[in-house]
């Protein structure tokens, strides 16, 4: 590509890097979550939330969990300041649920933000100025003590009203300040002027002051801002009563890594969105974020539990569409074509019921799907031209109870690939069954045993065998019924003395036996695998279902003789 001299790296490495962060492997606890899908996620939206939605928005967010929700600028916006008040003179907001609102240092906007948190019980004054070198040069036109004096101004003028608003109201307040455009503000002085607001709001271990470090533009690789965010919990004042969040953004693709990093070095809180909704690239994904927690076995303290259901509610107030590949969520993220794929899952969830079901171990879901309201049966495997014997008899076995034996499913999955690739489609789990069925199941054209019993032969060899069977036939054979008779060392050997009794030749011996139940009732019925071998070395496998096991057998033989025929005509 071209012009890429022009650009140049606009992010700060901070003073001192220890790193001593990079020594743990994981999140150990849930940090405390911040929604900001109203404010955040709202302004990003082509068309904006009405009232009524933000109203159902934010109960659906209490449902998910959420103890505290940033509701929006309401001296900026008239259906924000709406909103609050809705909530607060509704009584819709919990007890145990704390609303976020965002202000400007200026004095009318401060004033008009409390007028509209009047009666509310708990709330989080979000103080901003933006801090970095491009928005002091480029937009303020200003200097550091300029900025430094906007945010002091800021705090102390929050500080006054909420002092008034809590004598007349009741109301506990919290106070938040965020050097906006933290990421490209040098270090040391994101500290200076973070230090001078929480020395105005002298913190204590009952109001403890939020300190938001947000990557306003994800500027660096995320072991950069996790730097960042050690150095600044290493060194501002107060530190055991302040909470530090977390505000990444997803301009370079990282806000997760971010987020996941940031905690480690330090960071205490996290604000982001549903499925990553936010302005440009959007904001940290709190659903990944969160889930991968509960991949390692911790518990988010978020409720993911019905995730189509989070889909479904996100799509209806944002009108956004959740991509098919989106961790956790997206409908084809747990879905596997790959006939290694499929293979592997099937083993393994075959391991985990016999061996250890108390844990989750199966290759290539890093979760159960069932944790998060997904069915193995319609989310996990999917048959397409990419899928293999694995899949196919996975599906056939979750779906119909159809046990296809080991040396058939190779067979079977080159059928329903060549299936798949010639129509270019996805074979749904009925799809699979009708094609299994057309082409191995009670296969009655052009062979037809209409009858068949059966009896005792002891005497049928020199050695008595015990299991030597007489067999009385009627068959019907391109159109013609012929009434047969022999006796063999089994029922099938019996039945192939039989027809080689008929004026047609059957070439084929016998490779392979198997039968089981196909449900779990006392009425089931009986499905029997067959597998038989031409002169030529080819192989041919029938399948067949009956109320009995014996006739079940009859028919599978009859199947894989008439798949026979169509490669060895019959003659007479």
């Amino acid at each position: 590509m071209k012009n890429y001299e022009k650009y140049r790296i606009g992010y700060f490495p901070p003073p001192e890097c220890e790193m001593k962060w990079t020594k743990k492997d994981h999140i150990t606890e849930a940090p405390i979550w911040c929604s900001v899908d109203l404010r955040d996620g709202n302004q990003a939206l082509i068309v904006p939330m009405t009232l009524e939605e933000k109203l159902e928005f934010f109960q659906f967010l209490v449902k998910l969990g959420f103890k505290e929700i940033e509701v929006g600028f309401p001296a900026a916006s008239e259906t924000e300041y709406e909103l609050l008040r809705a909530l607060i003179d509704n009584d819709l907001i919990p007890d145990d649920v704390t609303v976020q609102v965002l202000t400007q240092s200026r004095k009318h906007i401060i004033k008009k933000t409390f007028e509209a948190l009047k009666g509310t019980r708990r709330a989080v004054v979000h103080l901003y100025n933006s801090t970095s070198v491009a928005q002091r040069e480029q937009v303020f036109k200003a200097d550091k003590k300029e900025i430094i004096d906007i945010a002091v101004s800021g705090a102390k003028m929050i500080k006054e009203y909420a002092a008034k608003e809590t004598a007349a109201y009741g109301t506990d307040f919290q106070f938040e300040y965020s050097p906006e455009s933290f990421t490209g503000t040098e270090p040391e002085f994101a500290l200076e002027i973070c230090n001078a607001v929480i020395d105005v709001w002298e913190p204590d271990p009952d109001h403890k002051v939020i300190i938001n470090l947000p990557a306003t533009v994800e500027m660096s690789m995320p072991h950069v801002y996790a730097s960042q965010i050690e150095y600044m919990s290493d060194n501002l004042n107060n530190r055991e009563n302040v909470i530090i969040s977390l505000h990444p953004h997803n301009d370079r693709g990282t806000a997760v890594a971010d987020a996941e990093l940031g905690l480690l070095a330090g960071g205490d809180r996290i604000e982001g969105t549903l499925f990553g909704n936010g302005e440009r690239t959007g904001n940290v994904d709190i659903i990944t974020l969160a889930m991968n927690m509960f991949s390692h076995g911790v518990d988010p303290k978020l409720d993911f539990s019905n995730m189509p259901e989070v889909v479904e509610n996100y799509e209806k107030f944002t009108d956004l569409r959740v991509h098919p590949r989106q961790p956790y969520g997206g409908r084809l993220v747990f879905a596997a074509f790959s006939g290694s794929h499929q293979d592997a899952i099937a083993k393994g969830m075959k391991y985990r019921e016999e061996k250890d079901p108390g844990r989750w171990t199966v290759p290539y879901l890093p979760i159960d799907p069932t944790d998060v309201g997904r069915e193995y049966e319609a989310d996990v495997i999917r048959i397409n031209s990419q899928s293999g014997k694995g899949g196919v008899a996975y599906i056939l076995q979750q779906n119909f109870g159809y046990k296809v034996p080991k040396e058939m499913r190779e067979e079977l999955g080159y059928l329903i690939k060549d299936i798949s690739d010639k129509r270019h489609q996805e074979l749904s789990p009925e799809q699979v069954m009708k094609e299994f069925e057309k082409e191995y199941i009670n296969v009655f054209d052009p062979i037809d045993i209409t009858d068949a019993t059966f009896q005792k032969a002891p005497d049928f060899d020199k050695s008595g065998a015990p299991d030597g069977m007489r067999v009385n036939i009627n068959v019907t054979i391109k159109g013609k019924s012929y009434d047969l008779s022999a006796v063999g060392n089994g029922r099938l050997d019996a039945i192939s003395n039989a027809l080689k009794k008929s004026p047609y030749t059957f070439d084929y011996k016998f490779i392979t036996y198997y039968e089981h139940a196909l449900e779990s009732d006392s009425t089931s019925r009986a499905v029997g695998y067959i597998c038989i071998e031409d002169n030529d070395g080819n192989i041919f496998w029938g399948v067949g279902i009956h109320d009995d096991i014996i006739l079940a057998s009859v028919n599978a033989l009859v199947s894989a003789l008439n798949r026979q025929n169509r490669v060895d005509k019959f003659v007479k």
